[in-house]
């Protein structure tokens, strides 16, 4: 590799400015280029090919219009929109009081990089380690992202030791006498970018440091070269200084640390109340190390920074990182590194732990402060990203005497519960761990993190490891960690170590002694610090379990008339507590959420129907409670928290409760903990003087009573609403609203870690009330009601008559509560899983949810910090509310039982439903007898219908006159932007799937075929019609000669399910499902009895057997890496427009920005009202908020920042006529999305039991004798949506518009309806009718642009190649060697699609046998189709053989390699992903979650992480070595072979599918040895031949996984031999 080194140093390359991304043109505009929007790199001149070089250098060009190009001067705006302080009362006051963390600014600021570290062992200075940091920043490019200039980086930066000798030249120069290194210290400082303002900052910052005693120095420009900026990070670029100071009265280095933090504290203080106060940062202050850092492009920084050209610049360590943030203003100083740490990830709990470090402020102590605690705060910034609040919580710990290695262990802990390694040889971690997860709420979500302090180097991974790391050490003793392999070239025969980072593992390297210590050592020495073990066992308390009570305590009258005050309806007992109290899990339903939201209901709500819960999507990962709950914990701790800064027993005095749920018996325990001191505080409200402000004062005087009971030394507040009888005029106010503005009383007053606070609450019974209760404060929940209510149903007669005769299980009263306490649990889990947290305990406070519909008096008191949009309720509004639910108990005529509000199912008298019977029988009689009266009758009915979402607040005006409709643009021209739902096939019936495809391609609109594959029978025009009916498609009616049934988009979500080459390359257009509408942040479901033999076939997985698809984190669990599948998808099928398909909620316009930088063609907002066809009932109701919010925000953020014009906005969920389309059109969308509506039309009458399979007209049902009754024609569909368009156009022609184009995105044509609703007139809908102006191209140049390409690759170089071609062409045979580098991604891809598209996925016949030297990059031969034999030496990233159906694949190092292969990870994480086929061998290890839902492929592999087989459905796996835990979680079919030395893999094994069992099937032995043989053969493999040579020794030693459905298979079955020889043959073919 050495030839390497002259083309490695880039910076070189991009100095002059190159002309294809850029060309000026004289009228002064530039012109943007879109090829491939990863930033500019030349990868040409990283290759020497004998290939054609010209294959290369033929750029594609999109038609981008000079006007477009205009583009870029515009958004300047946006970048330079920073939050500056608007007034002086904003800042803080010499003791600052603490405020709650806002989400608006969280939500702001997302990121995710690519990030490493190079340390050398010795402590040797060189500048060579500088140089290596820069090399790698450059080939980390793609996984960053740019700004709108394609210039401007989102920040790339270096933190290295101080570089005395360079300093030291520069003073000698400047006259300066030589510094004294041991106090001085060096600050890098930017500066207010006006040079007047800057003086004045440098005079604060001299005069601060004066008054500490500290020497100035003097300053020194830092040398910088603007000509390399790009030209949005010009316009923010600060004055860079640095700055000498000595510290004279301190000796210690960690004294003169402390004294230089005080003084930087100090200075932002004053700073904050100046008016130039956002536009000072200290980048770092200190006596070790410096950050150089900037918002330029990694290549760039070198050649921006001459010092870190300067062979003076010297240090033994350099930390490197590569930001990718995902809103396009960023801002100079959220480059990182950070002062200590490099961030790759995103912490989903940061407002949660930003509440909590305010509520320390008050109680952190530590002498080594001497006092002086009080001049540091605060602790934590909401204005700045999780990467620099998480690095502020650590510079403390660290400052105050933790070591670095012992701060990350406290902030990040892994998942050490159930840790087979951790329990039994280092129990003393699991003290520490245990002693401090009640003091320290862990800063949770994905997260690679690099930190130093200038003496420690070290990396860790967060407990889920979803960020990959891989680390290697080579014999001059140079210890390298990145994000990816190959970012320096290093010669493999000199590495002796390479390995890299799993789930909450942890390497660091002793730069004073040399020592590099792996994940254990590191932990039991910070573990061994102080006997953690002793002070837990001594003081911290368990609560013991008590019994459920075993009778109803009232009754039944009684109980009644609790319900009724507390507002329950008999859908929830029936639906909800019920169900599980039987069950044992939460209930399914199907169909999305059609009823009005909270505030616009007429109907009265609960406080918790007015908050939806908050998920993850692409940029930081869902979790997956189902398959990987190992990682996730619902333990609490109740009680005070002790001083985080000072260790000792007393901290650890808390109670441990194992899950958040307590029965009446444990709440009782707790109030008689001696040490608790628990107070009861009851929560009702006095309405005997009125209802108008009764509610606001009772919560005044209960933050005060909570507020007293805590300086009292109370440890546990317990807020009830359980009183002996209840009063009509004291009424309980909504138990959400008492905890939540306790909580925030006790934050503001800091007295929140003196108190825990519990709910003992009648109005708590599903699992989304409990999440809001924890999500705003609550430790824990006794919820009386609904477990009496569980009691009750257990013991009436219905019940038991059920269970006598058989109906359903029998229960125990106890199991029945029991249950009950279960699917809460589960709920839980899911709950926290879908924003991607794993820990309750960091949850708690943590207020991830949006609230739609309560005003801001409301939100201020109780609910501070959290995003309400629309405005809403006052507290009198919500009295009322409150009070409609409290008299029903006490009039005369109370109804003997609940009433039904129809909240989930239809019915007449209750809720409105968007969806009804009446709606769809006026559709189904417009459109099969084609009659526009009936349509108009249809159109009325929704004209008339009660306010059911927001868009029925705004009406049209118009600034134009009528035109005749006969001057619009015609309909066939408007239904081409129509597009149907997301469906599968297997949710819907085959019948419904192609009639709504062949309905759309009659029209030249889209369907979308959904997660599920699609038959290739489909993609052929029909041409065997003969009235109506064709042979080819037996089942349908209604055709015509030149149907089409194939689904323009085709679907990739997250199971992968039929996703093969071929369905890739005969796709328009390819859409990533991250989320859908009706269940947020979870993966799709399919009931086994809907997995018919057919369904299965097309998903290569197993009849009858339920599917589960994960939650979408296995490849899209970060924005680099959704970019990364974009790239993948753009690459297999360069034709193919890539959509992406988002939920709306809070922050969606962040997101959106960053989805458009990864280069996706098309985005999909999608509402929370889509349907589906089977999902828990909670996420269908309680989670993703209005489509009308979501489009708005992600089409102003766009336009902001300059990316609209990338991107085709699609919007869908709820839509019904060509009014929705107007809205949606002016509110910014391009194109329309008809899901349920359009199932309607073909025949679904709403009956909502598509997850029982039981569909009475056949569309949602697998059942042949039901789906014979499919009514629909595609002819209905067709006439559906002519008739909408025929509405757009009549509307537009009274507006006075020609085309749809003139409206998009013209807000101002909207205006608020003359209309009052129920609950009040407080709504404030200013938020959709803003705008921020129009994008510079129409919308039909949007749409018509070319795709996005991914740039010049080396497939193109391949692909030119004549040899290959020609083997492509006339299936002949090739060889040919290439070398790769880690920047060449998706390799293979491209020639993978052609071969599909031409051959399909079995039937090319030719061969291609290509060998790869170097490191290959991200996704290497993914797609594969049989024919391609593909060989890699040297090794590979993440994603390797992703989607492969056929073919082979042999990954094995280099020859003579300095480490020993099998013990090396040579491939990354997430390794086979849904593949489909082929054969891969790979000598060395796989990172996390190998074989992830592989369907078919065979794989051998010397050693696996985490997860490996999860969610696999056929294929066989072989591991020869050592595996990670939760091995075959969800595997349903395919077997698993795996050799275990040292009897170490049975607690390693998921149990809850598959059995373990010893390899004796005579079949089952043959194929372990071929494959063992075949790898040896093509790997070379030592471990493997050491088996073969000693097979008999070895075979005993191999378990065999089978799932259920293998059972029966001759190679997991010994007695299949005595079977008839015919059978044998039929099992195998």
């Amino acid at each position: 590799m050495a030839n390497l080194q002259p083309l490695s140093s880039i910076p070189h390359v991009s100095s002059s400015k190159p002309t294809s991304l850029f060309s000026s043109l004289d009228n002064g505009l530039l012109l943007v280029d879109f090829v491939g929007f990863y930033c500019k790199s030349k990868p040409t001149t990283r290759r020497r090919l004998a290939l054609s070089a010209n294959a290369r250098s033929k750029r594609r060009f999109s038609t981008a219009s000079a006007s477009a190009a205009a583009a870029a001067n515009n958004s300047v705006r946006a970048v330079l929109d920073l939050p500056t302080s608007s007034s002086a009362s904003d800042h803080r006051s010499a003791a600052p009081k603490p405020e709650a963390a806002n989400l608006e600014d969280i939500i702001s600021e997302r990121g995710a990089c690519g990030v490493g570290f190079i340390a050398n062992l010795e402590n040797k200075a060189s500048h060579r380690i500088v140089k290596d940091a820069l090399t790698a920043l450059g080939c980390m490019e793609h996984r960053g992202g740019c700004g709108a200039d394609n210039d401007s980086g989102d920040g790339s930066g270096l933190m290295t030791s101080i570089p005395w000798d360079l300093f030291e030249n520069w003073a000698e120069n400047q006259g300066i006498e030589s510094f004294d290194k041991l106090h001085t210290g060096v600050g890098m400082i930017f500066l207010p970018k006006d040079d007047n303002i800057m003086e004045e900052a440098k005079k604060v910052i001299v005069n601060t440091f004066r008054q500490e005693g500290l020497e100035v120095l003097g300053w020194r420009p830092v040398p910088v070269n603007t000509s390399v900026v790009g030209f949005y990070a010009k316009e923010t670029m600060p004055n860079i200084h640095q700055l000498f100071v000595r510290v004279v009265k301190e000796e210690n280095v960690d004294d003169i640390e402390r004294e230089l933090y005080i003084c930087r504290k100090l200075i932002e203080r004053a700073a904050a109340s100046e008016s130039w106060g956002s536009e000072l940062y200290f980048c770092s202050l200190s006596n070790q190390t410096i950050v150089y850092k900037g918002m330029l492009r990694s290549e760039v920084l070198g050649l921006f920074y001459s010092d870190l050209q300067n062979d003076l610049y010297k240090s033994p360590f350099a930390i490197y990182h590569r930001r990718y943030s995902t809103n396009t203003s960023p801002r100079w100083p959220l480059a990182q590194p950070m002062r200590f740490l490099g961030h790759n990830g995103e912490i989903n709990t940061v407002q949660g732990n930003l509440n909590w470090m305010q509520s320390r402020e008050t109680s952190l102590m530590s002498p080594v402060w001497r006092g002086r605690e009080n001049e540091i705060r605060p602790f934590g910034n909401p204005k700045a990203s999780d990467s620099a609040n998480l690095d502020s919580a650590a510079e403390l710990l660290i400052r105050s005497g933790r070591s670095p290695d012992e701060a990350l262990m406290i902030l990040v802990p892994e998942a050490y519960k159930n840790h087979p390694t951790l329990t039994i040889k280092y129990p003393e971690v699991v003290d520490f761990y245990d002693y401090y997860k009640g003091q320290m709420e862990a800063w949770d979500g994905p997260a690679l993190l690099l930190f130093s302090d200038g003496k420690t180097v070290g990396a860790c991974l967060d407990r889920n490891g979803l960020r990959p790391a891989r680390y290697w050490r080579t014999i001059d003793n140079v210890v390298y960690v990145a994000s990816e392999v190959g970012v320096v070239p290093v010669d493999d025969s000199k590495v002796t170590m390479k390995g890299r980072l799993g789930p909450g593992m942890m390497i660091t390297a002793d730069l004073l002694t040399g020592q590099v210590y792996e994940n254990t050592e590191v932990k039991k020495r910070v573990a061994a610090l102080n006997p953690y073990g002793k002070w837990v066992s001594e003081n911290m308390r368990s609560l013991k379990p008590v019994n459920f009570i075993s009778a109803t305590v009232l009754d039944s009258e009684t109980i009644l008339r609790r319900q009724q005050a507390f507002g329950y309806s008999s859908e929830d007992v029936q639906m909800i507590i019920e169900t599980m109290a039987a069950q044992g899990k939460e209930p399914t339903f199907c169909m999305g959420d059609d009823i009005p939201l909270a505030i616009l209901s007429q109907k009265p709500h609960m406080l918790y129907d007015y908050f939806k819960q908050r998920f993850a999507q692409v940029t930081n990962p869902a979790i997956d409670p189902l398959r990987e709950g190992l990682v996730m914990s619902l333990e609490v701790n109740i009680g005070k928290r002790g001083n985080i800064l000072e260790v000792g027993p007393e901290n650890a005095s808390q109670v441990t409760l194992s899950s958040p749920v307590l029965n009446e018996g444990e709440l009782e325990s707790l109030l008689k903990d001696p040490q608790l001191k628990a107070r009861v505080l009851l929560t009702f409200f006095d309405i005997r003087k009125g209802v108008e402000g009764s509610l606001e004062k009772t919560l005044y005087r209960l933050c005060e009573d909570a507020d007293e009971a805590v300086r009292n030394g109370s440890q546990l507040l317990v807020l009830s609403d359980r009183a002996v009888e209840l009063d009509a005029t004291r009424p309980a106010i909504p138990i959400l609203l008492a905890v939540a503005a306790v909580h925030q009383h006790l934050i503001q007053n800091g007295l929140r870690m003196s108190a825990s606070i519990v709910a003992d609450t009648a109005q708590c019974f599903s699992t989304h009330q409990f999440a809001c209760l924890i999500g705003y404060g609550a430790s824990a929940i006794c919820p009386y009601l609904a477990l009496e209510t569980c009691r009750q149903w257990r013991l009436s007669a219905k019940t038991v008559n059920l269970m006598r005769t058989g109906k359903i299980a029998t229960v125990t009263i106890e199991q029945a509560q029991t249950n009950f306490c279960k699917a809460i649990k589960a709920g839980l889990l899911k709950i926290l899983s879908k924003m991607g947290i794993s820990l309750l305990s960091s949850y708690c406070g943590a207020q991830i949810f949006e609230i739609y519909g309560l005003g801001k008096e409301i939100v201020d008191l109780a609910f501070r910090g959290s995003v309400s949009n629309i405005g809403g309720l006052t507290f009198d509004e919500l009295a009322r509310e409150t009070l409609s639910f409290w008299v029903k108990a006490f009039s005369e005529d109370t109804a003997k039982r609940l009433e039904n509000f129809g909240f989930i199912q239809f019915r007449p008298g209750g809720e409105y439903h968007g969806n009804n019977p009446e709606m769809s029988k006026l559709l189904h009689k417009a459109v099969r007898q084609k009659s526009e009266s009936a349509f108009s009758v249809y159109q009325q009915h929704l004209a008339n219908r009660p306010v059911n979402v927001l868009r029925d607040l705004l009406e049209f005006k118009s600034d134009h006159a009528p035109i005749p409709v006969g001057k619009v643009e015609p309909a066939l021209s408007i239904v081409q932007r129509f597009c149907t739902g997301g469906m599968s096939l297997g949710a819907i019936s085959r019948e419904t799937h192609e009639a709504i495809a062949i309905a759309m391609n009659r029209l030249g609109g889209k369907s979308n075929s959904g997660e599920g594959g699609e038959d290739p029978i489909r993609w052929s025009p029909l041409i065997d019609v003969v009235d109506g009916y064709s042979p080819t498609l037996p089942h349908l009616k209604g055709l015509q000669n030149g149907d089409t049934a194939t689904s323009a988009i085709k679907q990739v979500a997250s199971g992968r399910f039929g996703v093969t080459p071929t369905f890739l390359a005969n796709a328009d257009q390819l859409e990533i499902k991250i989320a859908q509408g009706a269940k947020p942040g979870e993966g799709g479901q399919l009931p086994g009895k809907k997995v018919s033999a057919y369904i299965a076939r097309l998903r290569n997985s197993k009849p009858g057997v339920p599917l589960i698809s994960p939650p979408p984190h296995h490849d899209i669990y970060s924005i680099e890496d959704l970019a990364q599948l974009i790239f993948d998808l753009h690459q297999v099928n360069p034709k193919a427009k890539v959509s992406v398909k988002l939920v709306a909620e809070v922050g969606i316009g962040t997101v959106a920005s960053g989805v458009a930088k990864g280069n996706a063609d098309i985005i999909q907002i999608s509402g929370h009202d889509g349907g589906t066809g089977a999902s828990p009932i909670s996420s269908i109701k309680h989670a993703g908020g209005p489509w009308e919010l979501g489009l708005t925000e992600t089409h102003q953020t766009l336009i902001e920042n300059g990316l609209r014009e990338r991107v085709i906005l699609r919007v869908d969920g709820g839509f019904k006529s060509g009014v929705d389309v107007l809205m949606a059109a002016a509110m910014g969308a391009d194109e329309y999305g008809f899901g349920s509506v359009a199932m309607i039309a073909t025949g679904c009458v709403m009956a909502r039991i598509c997850h029982t399979n039981n569909c009475p007209v056949g569309v949602a049902s697998q059942r042949e004798e039901l789906r014979a009754r499919f009514p629909g024609v595609p002819g209905d569909l067709v006439n559906f949506f002519l008739y909408v368009a025929e509405e757009v156009r009549g509307i537009l022609a009274q507006l006075g518009y020609e085309k749809l184009d003139d409206i998009i995105g013209r807000t101002n044509l909207l205006k608020p309806r003359d209309i009052s609703l129920v609950k009040t007139q407080h709504l404030d809908l200013n938020y959709i009718m803003s705008s921020v102006g129009l994008p510079k191209w129409t919308s039909t140049a949007i749409r018509n642009q070319e795709v996005h390409s991914n740039g010049p690759v080396l497939d193109d170089i391949l692909l030119a190649d004549p040899e290959i071609s020609e083997a492509i062409e006339k299936e002949k045979e090739v060889h040919k060697t290439i070398k790769i580098y880690n920047v060449d991604r998706a390799v293979c891809g491209r020639a993978a699609g052609v071969i599909a598209k031409k051959y399909g996925d079995t039937g090319f016949a030719g061969q291609l046998n290509i060998t790869f030297t170097g490191s290959a990059g991200q996704s290497f031969a993914c797609f594969l189709t049989p024919g391609m034999n593909i060989r890699l030496i040297g090794e590979a990233n993440d994603y390797v053989g992703k989607g492969m159906a056929g073919g082979e694949l042999v990954v094995t190092p280099v020859e003579n390699t300095g480490f020993c292969p099998e013990d090396a990870a040579i491939v990354g994480n997430t390794c086979l992903y849904g593949a489909t086929g082929g054969q891969i061998f790979v000598r060395g290890k796989a990172g996390e979650r190998f074989a992830v839902r592989n369907s078919l492929a065979q794989a051998v592999v010397e050693g696996t992480g985490d997860h490996c087989c999860e969610y696999m459905t056929g294929g066989c796996v072989v591991v020869l070595g050592k595996v990670g835990r939760n091995v075959a979680a969800g595997m349903t079919g395919g077997l698993a072979y795996i050799l275990d030395e040292d009897d170490t893999l049975i607690p390693k094994v998921n149990k809850e599918i598959v059995k373990i069992q010893r390899v004796t099937a005579p079949v089952g032995q043959m194929q372990l040895k071929s494959l063992i043989e075949a790898h040896v053969e093509k790997t070379g493999s030592t471990k493997g031949s050491t088996i073969l040579k000693e097979w008999d020794k070895f075979l005993p030693l191999f378990w065999q996984l089978v799932p259920p459905s293998e059972e029966d298979t001759p190679e997991a079955c010994a007695e299949y031999q005595s079977e008839a020889a015919e059978q044998v043959t039929l099992q195998s073919a």
